[in-house]
């Protein structure tokens, strides 16, 4: 079993993690040194028996009566995340969806580091995004085996998203981050996380009519 397959049981926790985060460095910005996990779950929203769980997976506990250690609950979550070591990626497709990705600071915070851009227009190959170069996709695989990447970014149309995952698998990618609005078919060996924003539009709309 891989090392990591452990964590796949525990989807739901992991994606609370970085809400969990976000509290917690509001909190070692304002100087207390200390989080209960009464004070965590008033804050996100959550019943303090799921915030215990999930803490609990990252290994760091908390004493009772008194509760978590900031500085130490930060440092186990982005430690169980694998935050606190940056990961290199490609993003292949330089469109407007990719330029977004390319300008969001905030996946250096997270681990995540962008050292490279694809695109098979001619017009956007030779420049680079936010000091991040666009190459050509011939580049891709040489590039990928020299820095040793193996996570990729997928930000192309839907029409060409298969070819490109399947390219994207022969190169040695292993994860791959869909934000293409198709389903992606790749060996079992990559992994494929789709971010379906229609699947995301259409919550947020039945949401609001609930709410009518």
């Amino acid at each position: 079993m891989p090392k990591n397959a452990a964590k796949v049981g525990k989807i739901p926790s992991i994606r609370r993690l970085p809400q969990y985060l976000r509290v917690l460095r509001g909190l070692e910005g304002a100087g207390q040194e200390v989080a209960s996990s009464s004070m965590l779950s008033t804050s996100l929203g959550l019943e303090q028996i799921v915030v215990k769980k999930d803490i609990e997976i990252t290994g760091i506990t908390g004493k009772t009566g008194v509760g978590y250690m900031v500085a130490e609950l930060i440092d186990g979550i982005e430690d169980y995340l694998g935050w606190n070591n940056s990961s290199d990626a490609f993003l292949v497709g330089a469109g407007s969806m990719g330029k977004a990705l390319l300008g969001y600071d905030g996946f250096r915070r997270h681990g995540l580091q962008i050292v490279a851009a694809f695109d098979n227009d001619e017009g956007k190959v030779g420049g680079e995004y936010k000091g991040v170069p666009v190459l050509p996709m011939s580049k891709l695989k040489s590039l990928a085996s020299r820095l040793h990447v193996h996570i990729a970014i997928l930000t192309v149309p839907g029409d060409s998203a298969q070819e490109v995952a399947s390219q994207l698998a022969d190169c040695g990618i292993s994860g791959i981050w869909n934000f293409a609005p198709t389903t992606i078919q790749v060996p079992e060996s990559v992994s494929v996380l789709n971010e379906d924003l229609s699947a995301s539009l259409a919550e947020l709309s039945v949401r609001i009519q609930s709410n009518m």
